[in-house]
């Protein structure tokens, strides 16, 4: 992964004055970006799942070699000021003594991280759709205690969606807190394979962030819990595409949906910029959503930094779509009058 589903209201939460203490008037803030889409894989946890055989470093993807040189080196290349950093943990663990001991160490290595560079870094607590007990501890601790400005979650996992009711009882304590959720897919539901030669990011994925978020919609959650904010990745999938689609045939859903409650349903959304953000892919966004529901997202390091650098971030900056203040927005302004803490991070020394 109500009387704020309106229109109106989606929008009067988007007008909100955000703080434009570093940026010039006309500056589209490309030097002082916000970046909310960040895979972070502890060196810290690394040596830690390598030391209980959890992992082996030599055999992960080269994505999972995370270090703060390169980091800091991408986001001064890229203008970025700001990561806000998805916590990763890899493996299948199933004990919860083990997954627990794991969710602390990589929690304790963000936490660390934005302590020694608070300007530079902020970060997600994990939260787990399979397991309400751990993702309870993990938001107290990584929130509460350490200071995450929101938490992070897979859209699904094994087949069960964001969304789905066995969450309610989470979802509801998060409500509480208004926190801001950043979803994520890893895996294809079920025993779907995808097709053959294609590599799941590539489209499987999408489908996972779009059925998250119609499972959100169909659920209720966005009705029961009105007070917590999704951030959909990669443009939100295939869901702007769709909108139109959703909206003509919301009685075949089931249960059914108000085809007119549509578009108040998509401004609950934020949606980042990671991967498809380009200007084919721009007016469909914007038919379906505000401009300041849109956030920058590099999906950096599986996105390598010569693609983030010199192909992603430009086609943002020269997108013919977006305006000077629209761009401002997508780039820091949306970011920070969502996740208020950030404000202080983007104000150059």
């Amino acid at each position: 992964m109500s009387p704020l589903n309106t229109s109106d209201t989606a929008l009067a939460d988007d007008s909100v004055p955000a703080d434009r203490s570093s940026t010039p008037p006309g500056d589209d803030a490309r030097r002082s970006r916000v970046d909310v889409h960040h895979h972070y894989t502890a060196p810290e946890w690394l040596t830690w799942a390598e030391s209980k055989g959890v992992v082996q470093r030599g055999r992960l993807p080269w994505w999972t070699q995370w270090d703060l040189d390169s980091a800091l080196t991408l986001m001064d290349g890229a203008g970025i000021r700001t990561s806000v950093l998805t916590v990763a943990m890899l493996g299948r663990l199933r004990e919860p003594p083990l997954r627990k001991e794991s969710a602390r160490v990589a929690l304790r290595s963000a936490g660390d991280l934005v302590s020694a560079h608070p300007e530079r870094f902020a970060f997600f607590a994990p939260i787990f759709l399979d397991n309400m007990e751990l993702s309870r501890w993990s938001v107290t601790y990584g929130m509460d205690e350490l200071g995450a400005v929101g938490v992070s979650t897979r859209t699904s996992v094994r087949g069960t969606f964001l969304g789905d009711p066995s969450h309610d009882a989470l979802l509801a304590e998060l409500d509480e807190r208004s926190a801001v959720i950043s979803t994520h897919p890893m895996e294809l539901p079920g025993d779907e394979a995808g097709l053959p030669g294609v590599p799941p990011f590539l489209c499987d994925f999408l489908m996972d962030t779009t059925r998250a978020a119609i499972s959100l919609i169909v659920n209720g959650t966005l009705d029961r819990y009105p007070n917590l904010t999704f951030i959909l990745p990669h443009g939100g999938g295939f869901l702007p595409y769709l909108a139109s689609r959703l909206e003509t045939f919301s009685d075949q859903l089931t249960p059914k949906v108000e085809g007119s409650r549509v578009r108040d349903y998509l401004h609950r959304f934020y949606y980042d910029t990671a991967g498809p953000m380009s200007p084919s892919a721009t007016p469909s966004l914007l038919s379906a959503v505000d401009a300041s529901r849109i956030l920058y997202g590099s999906d950096w390091p599986p996105t390598p930094t010569r693609v983030v650098t010199d192909v992603t971030a430009p086609a943002l900056d020269n997108d013919p779509a977006l305006n000077g203040t629209q761009r401002r927005g997508i780039n820091r302004d949306n970011a920070c009058r969502l996740l208020p803490a950030l404000s202080r991070a983007t104000v150059r020394e």
